[in-house]
């Protein structure tokens, strides 16, 4: 089993950051407030309670029977971390192995007690998510907006806490944005993370919906997302044929910008052909009454 003090450092890794620490005596750190040092115990697994702040909202059974199995074979390795709650101890960090010890039928679990305030059991769940990879896209960017709501920080500042870069932070938190029913896709694992920034790009959630199905359906690549949607924005700026005001005539824009063209190379001024539905008018630039008499003339023959 390993030693509480490793695991400590171990999980520990970015925690200082997120708890307050005091310096003491020539530059070295205590614990944060309010945390004792504590051995392992071994407690009934009934008197466990999940945390109620759990970031990961979803645990999968097939993986959850895997570690089953190999807590049956092998016992928990790593104790889960906790703190006191009247007569029973609520999670901290470990619901995943505790779930998988209920599953191996083990009447008691092994346990490091944790004295925490409740904002700081957030944090040190998130961290222990985050280090482990436990937690999907959406879990991840709804932990680091509570973070942010909650302590006030900046996303730079987030990002030094939680060992991330900003741009990491940022493209979480757009996930945000996307349509409920596209989240619980990559909640699924139906979609990745790279095809929700795609996805991102559109412009209504309709559009975002509508691409993601085809992913799903045809199993499409992150870069053929990526092209089908440049496709997409290109087709929305381009003026749809009924706001054309070329549509009604025959051969459309390239025919009356020849004509335009031709127009002006015989008069030798500027010409414009303004269309209004299936009629318009051919205006023609003139500089002076002189330049007046000589359009006409060239017109009249």
């Amino acid at each position: 089993m390993t030693p509480p003090a490793q695991k400590r450092q171990a999980l520990g890794k970015g925690l200082g950051a997120l708890i307050p620490q005091k310096k003491n005596g020539a530059g070295s750190l205590t614990e944060p407030t309010g945390e004792k040092k504590r051995g392992v115990l071994s407690v009934p697994i009934e008197e466990v309670r999940p945390n109620r702040q759990q970031p990961r909202k979803t645990f999968d059974d097939a993986t959850l029977l895997e570690l089953a199995d190999s807590i049956k074979e092998h016992g928990l390795m790593q104790p889960i971390l906790v703190r006191r709650q009247g007569a029973a101890f609520e999670i901290i960090a470990g619901e995943r192995r505790w779930r998988a010890c209920q599953k191996a039928g083990l009447k008691e679990i092994d346990v490091i007690v944790k004295d925490l305030a409740e904002a700081e059991v957030f944090e040190w769940a998130l961290i222990e998510n985050i280090q482990r990879e436990d937690l999907n896209p959406i879990e991840e960017a709804e932990a680091y907006k509570r973070l942010l709501e909650s302590s006030g920080v900046t996303q730079e500042q987030l990002a030094e806490r939680v060992s991330k870069d900003r741009s990491t932070i940022a493209n979480a938190l757009r996930l945000l944005k996307l349509p409920d029913e596209v989240r619980r896709q990559v909640i699924a694992g139906a979609i990745s993370m790279g095809h929700a920034r795609a996805l991102l790009a559109l412009e209504s959630p309709e559009d975002m919906v509508k691409m993601a199905r085809e992913v799903v359906k045809k199993g499409l690549s992150v870069r053929e997302v990526e092209r089908l949607v440049r496709a997409a924005k290109k087709a929305a700026e381009d003026p749809k044929p009924e706001d054309d005001p070329f549509a009604h005539i025959p051969g459309g824009r390239p025919a009356v910008k020849r004509v335009t063209d031709d127009l002006i190379r015989s008069l030798g001024t500027k010409v414009r052909i303004v269309p209004s539905g299936s009629k318009g008018k051919i205006e023609i630039d003139f500089a002076s009454p002189d330049e007046l008499d000589r359009l006409i003339s060239h017109l009249r023959h």
